[in-house]
C-alpha cells in the first residue's frame, strides 16, 4: 500500500481467497483492505496514538441519518457521554479532495452536529472547527489532541 502523511503504522493483515483483509480495531473486525481502508486506518491509528482519542469512544463506518437518508461517516469521534465531537471522511489517495468532497462532510455535519470535521485522503489533510453559535467554520492549523477540543 501507499506511503502517506501520516506516520506510519503496523496493523495487523491477513490474505483469504487472494483478497487483503486489515484489523480494524475500532470495529473489532477484519475489513478488506480497501485503499479508502488504508487510509481510515492510518488516521484512527493517529489520532489514538499520536492525538491521545480514546478507542472506547471512536466509531469507523457508522450509520447516521441526513438530510439525504440514511449515510456512513467514516470517523466519528465522542466525547464520554457519546455526543459526536468529529467527523473525518476518508477518500482513497487517488481521490482529489475537492468542494464537493468539503460539501459532502459539511452535509453530514447538519445531524451529527460536530464541532471538528476533517477531510483526507491520506496525501493532504484539511480540518475545520465549527462554531454553531456565529455559523462560522475556521481552517484548523494542526489536529488537536483529545484533551484540548474541550
Amino acid at each position: 500500500m501507499q506511503d502517506l502523511i501520516f506516520p506510519p503504522i503496523n496493523p495487523k493483515i491477513k490474505t483469504e481467497d487472494n483478497r487483503q483483509y486489515i484489523l480494524d480495531p475500532v470495529r473489532k473486525t477484519w475489513v478488506v483492505l480497501t485503499p479508502e481502508e488504508w487510509v481510515r486506518q492510518h488516521v484512527v491509528d493517529f489520532l489514538i496514538s499520536h492525538r491521545n482519542y480514546p478507542l472506547a469512544l471512536m466509531k469507523t463506518e457508522a450509520a447516521h441519518k441526513s438530510n439525504v437518508g440514511l449515510r456512513r461517516t467514516d470517523i466519528i469521534v465522542c466525547d464520554k457521554t457519546g455526543k459526536p465531537v468529529m467527523i473525518v471522511e476518508c477518500k482513497a489517495p487517488v481521490v482529489k479532495i475537492t468542494q464537493e468532497t468539503l460539501e459532502q462532510i459539511a452535509n453530514y455535519n447538519l445531524t451529527v452536529k460536530a464541532e471538528y470535521l476533517l477531510v483526507t485522503n491520506g496525501l493532504v489533510l484539511f480540518g475545520y472547527k465549527v462554531n454553531f453559535d456565529t455559523g462560522n467554520t475556521s481552517q484548523l492549523s494542526e489536529i488537536p489532541n483529545y484533551c484540548d477540543m474541550f
